[in-house]
This record gives structure tokens, C-alpha cells and sequence, in this order.
């Protein structure tokens, strides 16, 4: 099979599955939620930078802790989305043979079925594609705010600030694509997200001042 006709394949797929519609959710989402839980971890260890009684970290510190939770979070996603989305495309597939009583008892009826076969093949390929964005969104969303601690070896008050800019243009540019898919109001879905950051940056400080 060659490439033109694998893409080809894909792109039908697709739209059997309904898989646009779809990875496009998981993705908003789930970057979303990787970027809220990325500032969460920022947010605590710039509580400690503040604290001059605190012990000392480095920026090495906060990379560590920050791809350890984006994996972790990047793993379930991965997992439990793929049994997840197994599951229900399984129960879709099985649903639509009793309504077009598609009956596979015979072996002979399953071979000269090729609807069957062509719509098993779109479900396990929405599948596999809707678990590897619900596992690649978060870890992405948790990536990009750690990339100012990769620089210097002592913690520093510029490696939050640029962390923070870095996590405020995701939050925009998560603002606006949304905007985008529902046809209008960028700026409005923008600010929202932008203000989810903000209220986790001050719950996070609130918290910090109660220990």
C-alpha cells in the first residue's frame, strides 16, 4: 500500500469515525488540563522561592517534578483513553450490525461483508489516533511552561516570570483555537482560560500562606 493510498485510508476513516470532531475535544481539554496542573507545580515551587526560610531548589528541581507529572498524566491518558474508546467503539460497532442486521455468526457472512470490515478499521484507527492525543495534549500543555528552568543552574525570580508568559500564550492560543472551532468569540474564550490560570496561580499562593 502506498502512501497517497494510506492517507487516502485515514482520511476516510476519519470521517466514518467521526474522529475530527472528536480529537479536536481531547485535545482542548487535555492540553488544558496538562497547562492548569503545570502552573499548579510552578506556582507551589515559586510559594518555596519566595520563602527565604524555605530550602533552596533548582531549576532542575522543577523539571524534574514537572515531566514526571506531565508523564505521568501523559500515561494515563494514553491508557486509560485507548480502553475507554476501545470499549465504547466496540459497543458502537455492535450496535450498528443489530441495526443493519449484520450478524456475524457465520464466517462466510463476515468475509463478504467489506462494510463491516471497512467500519471496524475506521473505529480501531479513531481509537488508537483519540488515545495518543489524550496522552500527548496533557504532556504538551505541561511541557512548554517548564522550558525557561532547561537554562542556568540557580533558581531565579525570570525563570517564573517567562515560565508564567510562556503558560499565559498557551492559555491565549488555547483561547483563540477554541474560539475558532465554535465560530466566533476568540478573545472572550481567551480571557476565560487566561483567568482559570490566573485563579490557579492565587489559589495556589492562598494555600501557600495557610501552611
Amino acid at each position: 500500500m502506498g502512501f497517497k493510498q494510506t492517507i487516502k485510508n485515514w482520511k476516510q476513516y476519519s470521517k466514518l469515525s467521526d474522529l475530527g470532531e472528536i480529537a479536536r475535544r481531547k485535545f482542548f481539554n487535555n492540553c488544558f488540563d496538562g497547562a492548569l496542573t503545570c502552573a499548579g507545580i510552578i506556582s507551589g515551587f515559586f510559594i518555596t522561592f519566595l520563602n527565604p526560610k524555605a530550602p533552596v531548589f533548582t531549576p532542575q528541581n522543577v523539571l524534574i517534578m514537572g515531566f514526571a507529572t506531565a508523564l505521568a498524566i501523559g500515561i494515563s491518558g494514553l491508557w486509560g483513553a485507548y480502553l475507554s474508546e476501545e470499549a465504547e467503539r466496540k459497543k458502537k460497532v455492535s450496535d450498528m450490525k443489530k441495526e443493519m442486521a449484520m450478524v456475524d455468526d457465520e464466517d462466510k457472512e463476515e468475509k463478504n461483508n467489506p462494510h463491516k470490515t471497512l467500519l471496524e478499521k475506521a473505529e480501531s484507527f479513531a481509537t488508537i489516533v483519540a488515545s495518543l492525543v489524550d496522552g500527548g495534549a496533557p504532556v504538551l500543555g505541561s511541557s512548554l511552561p517548564l522550558i525557561p528552568f532547561f537554562f542556568g543552574g540557580t533558581l531565579t525570580l525570570s525563570h517564573f516570570i517567562f515560565s508564567y508568559i510562556i503558560l499565559i500564550g498557551l492559555l491565549v492560543y488555547l483561547g483563540i483555537y477554541l474560539g475558532k472551532i465554535s465560530g466566533g468569540g476568540r478573545a472572550r474564550y481567551a480571557i476565560h482560560l487566561v483567568m482559570a490560570g490566573v485563579v490557579t496561580l492565587i489559589v495556589t499562593l492562598l494555600l501557600g500562606q495557610i501552611t
